[in-house]
C-alpha cells in the first residue's frame, strides 16, 4: 500500500491530525479533510464504555456532553453535562466505576463527573488546549494529551498532576496497556511510543506506519492491540512479541477509530468511508460492512454484547452551528441476545 497524500492537515477525531485519501487511488489531488466531529461518541467499559454497558457518552462541539441509556436497544437521552468553556473533544469511562467518567476540552480544563448526581465533582487545570484523554485499567491515573504534544498524567483521587512529558513529536492517541505497566502514543511519523509506567522511561519505537499513526486500540483479551493510520490501514499487533501479524486494508480513508469487539474475535474501524469494516481479528476476513450515509468518526462495541455504537457526521458533511449536528446509531449483530 502507498502512503497517503499529505495534504490539507487538520485536526480530526478528538486532535488526531489526518491527512487525504490513500495515495495513488484517484490519479489527481485528492479530497480535503472533513471538518472536526461535531460528537464524540464514546461507550461506556474499558477504555469508553461504562463496564456495565448501560450508558453511552458523547461530547459536543455546543460545549455539553451528553449520557444516554441503552434501554431495549434504544439510546435514550439521560442527561446532559455543561460547564465546560469550548467543545468536548474526547471523553472516557472510569474501568471499574460505572458511574463515574471525564471530559476533555479546549478549554484547558478536564472534568470529572458523576452520573449519579449529575454534577462536575473536580476540575483540572491544564497547561494546554485538550485534545485526547484515556483512564488507566487499574483507575488509579487519568493521562491527558494537549495540541501541543504535551501529556500529563492526573491522580484519578487528589486531581493532582503527577507527571508530565513534552514530546518532540506530534502525539495522537494514547492509551495504556491492559497490564498498566506501559503507556503507548501514537505519532505523526507513522510510529508508536511505548513507554515503561510509571516510570514513564522510553521503552520501544516502532515504525509502525509509513504515514501518520493516528489510533490505537488493546483488545479486552490481552492478545492484541491495533493501530490505524492515514495510510488507510488498520494493522494488528501482537501484544507480547510486539510484531505486527496482520493488516487489514478495505478503508480507502484515514482511519480515525477502532473498536475490539467484547470477546476479542471482532474488530471493527471507520474512516471518512460510508460504511464501518467489522473483520475477524484472527484471519483479517470481513465479517460485516455497516453502510453509513456519512463520515464515521467514533465506533465502540458493547462490553459484554455483540452491539456497535457509532457516531457520525451531518449527511452533508457540514458543521452547522445552529443545530445539533451529529448522529449516534446502534448496530447489533445476528443473535445477539
Amino acid at each position: 500500500c502507498r502512503p497517503c497524500e499529505e495534504r490539507g492537515g487538520r485536526h480530526l477525531s478528538g486532535g488526531k491530525r489526518v491527512r487525504g485519501r490513500r495515495g495513488g487511488l484517484g490519479g489527481g489531488p485528492e479530497a480535503a479533510a472533513a471538518p472536526a466531529p461535531p460528537w464524540r461518541c464514546l461507550p461506556t467499559c474499558r477504555p469508553c464504555r461504562s463496564c456495565c454497558g448501560r450508558r453511552l457518552a458523547s461530547g459536543s462541539f455546543d460545549k455539553t456532553a451528553s449520557v444516554f441509556l441503552l434501554e431495549k436497544d434504544r439510546l435514550v437521552k439521560e442527561n446532559n453535562y455543561r460547564g465546560h468553556g469550548d467543545s468536548v473533544d474526547q471523553l472516557c469511562w472510569h474501568p471499574s466505576n460505572p458511574d463515574l467518567f471525564v471530559t476533555a476540552s479546549g478549554d484547558k480544563t478536564i472534568r470529572i463527573w458523576d452520573v449519579r448526581t449529575t454534577k462536575c465533582i473536580a476540575t483540572v487545570n491544564t497547561k494546554g488546549e485538550n485534545i485526547n484523554i484515556c483512564w488507566s485499567p487499574d483507575g488509579q491515573t487519568i493521562a491527558v494529551g494537549n495540541k501541543d504534544d504535551v501529556v500529563t498524567f492526573i491522580d484519578a483521587k487528589t486531581h493532582r498532576s503527577k507527571a508530565e512529558e513534552q514530546f518532540k513529536f506530534e502525539v495522537n492517541e494514547i492509551s495504556w496497556n491492559n497490564d498498566n505497566n506501559m503507556f503507548f502514543l501514537t505519532n505523526g511519523n507513522g510510529c508508536i511510543n511505548i513507554l515503561s509506567y510509571p516510570e514513564l522511561k522510553p521503552i520501544q519505537s516502532i515504525n509502525a506506519h509509513p504515514s501518520n499513526c493516528i489510533c490505537i486500540k488493546f483488545d479486552p483479551m490481552g492478545k492484541y492491540f491495533a493501530t490505524g493510520s492515514a495510510d488507510a490501514l488498520v494493522s494488528l499487533w501482537d501484544v507480547d512479541e510486539l510484531v505486527c501479524v496482520r493488516c487489514f486494508s478495505r478503508l480507502d480513508w484515514p482511519v480515525r477509530t477502532l473498536s475490539f469487539s467484547h470477546d476479542g474475535k471482532m474488530l471493527a474501524s471507520a474512516s471518512e468511508d460510508h460504511f464501518i469494516d467489522i473483520a475477524e481479528v484472527e484471519t483479517g476476513e470481513k465479517l460485516w460492512e455497516v453502510q453509513c450515509e456519512s463520515p464515521t468518526f467514533t465506533v465502540a462495541w458493547h462490553p459484554k454484547r455483540p452491539l456497535l455504537a457509532f457516531a457520525c457526521d451531518d449527511k452533508d458533511g457540514k458543521y452547522d452551528s445552529s443545530r445539533e449536528a451529529g448522529t449516534v446509531k446502534l448496530f447489533g449483530l445476528p443473535n445477539d441476545s
